[in-house]
């Protein structure tokens, strides 16, 4: 298996590309660490991987915007397990959508501080146990629209390019020390988000839900979705120690959509 005796948390991981990963992870031989801010989400999921896999799954509310709270996250994996993560997924993540002039403070900080923050205050947390055994990989769920950017998700497409920065920045730093940094940029994916997505869409437009969803279709030129498994399956391979080459890449996941 890739991933056998690893240690991975990830963020997010209650639910869509999240939970996908952390079972991928599982079947692949990892230990999981599961966190969110919704406690019960976690648990669920930890409840599967215990119901298929024989590793250790543990769920730990964790709320990434907040410095204490990543910090406790990080010191219960050492606690529990013995040493810190292996793998850390960045995934929790917001997006909400408004016109530029309508985008408040709160809105523009609240991206900042899950999206760009949450992703900040966990890789430090992770990389000096990393440093230490010689070996670490960090995946930062980021975005297509944190390369190419959107009408309305201002605040959403800067902290997802801000992801991305902090990826390349973060693999040169680090390439030396056995540690790879990257990045998987998803287009849309079918999870609570997209769907989401779709209601602003009826909302504002008029359209029905399947003419949104099908809108959000022809964006790619697949002319589909893409299923949180697709994401995952990236994300073992960069967790893998088959992936040691790949450094500070940003890989898109979204059908065509976009070509850098």
């Amino acid at each position: 298996m890739k991933l056998n005796n690893r240690i991975a948390l990830i963020t997010g991981g209650g639910r869509g590309i999240g939970r996908a990963i952390a079972l991928a992870f599982a079947h692949e031989g990892a230990n999981v660490a599961i966190a969110a801010r919704t406690l019960e989400q976690v648990e669920q999921v930890a409840r599967e991987i215990a119901g298929q896999f024989q590793t250790d799954a543990l769920p730990i509310m964790c709320d990434v915007s907040d410095v204490a709270s990543v910090e406790k996250a990080f010191a219960t994996v050492t606690e529990i397990f013995g040493r810190g993560c292996d793998i850390l997924v960045n995934n929790a993540g917001i997006a909400e959508s408004a016109t530029l002039t309508k985008t408040d403070d709160e809105l523009w900080q609240r991206h900042l501080a899950v999206n760009l923050n949450g992703t900040f205050y966990c890789t430090r947390a992770a990389v000096p146990q990393m440093i230490e055994r010689g070996w670490g990989r960090i995946i930062n769920i980021a975005s297509i629209a944190g390369k190419i950017g959107a009408p309305y998700i201002a605040a959403y497409s800067a902290s997802k390019h801000g992801v991305i920065g902090l990826t390349r920045s973060a693999a040169l730093e680090l390439a030396g020390k056995g540690i790879t940094v990257n990045a998987i940029c998803p287009g849309y994916v079918d999870t609570d988000m997209t769907v989401r997505g779709v209601d602003r869409i009826t909302q504002r437009t008029g359209l029905s839900a399947d003419e949104a969803m099908d809108a959000l279709r022809r964006m790619s030129p697949q002319n589909r979705i893409i299923e949180p498994e697709e994401v995952a399956t990236v994300a073992v391979l960069l967790a893998s120690e088959e992936a040691r080459g790949i450094n500070g890449q940003a890989i898109n996941v979204d059908g065509g959509s976009v070509f850098y």
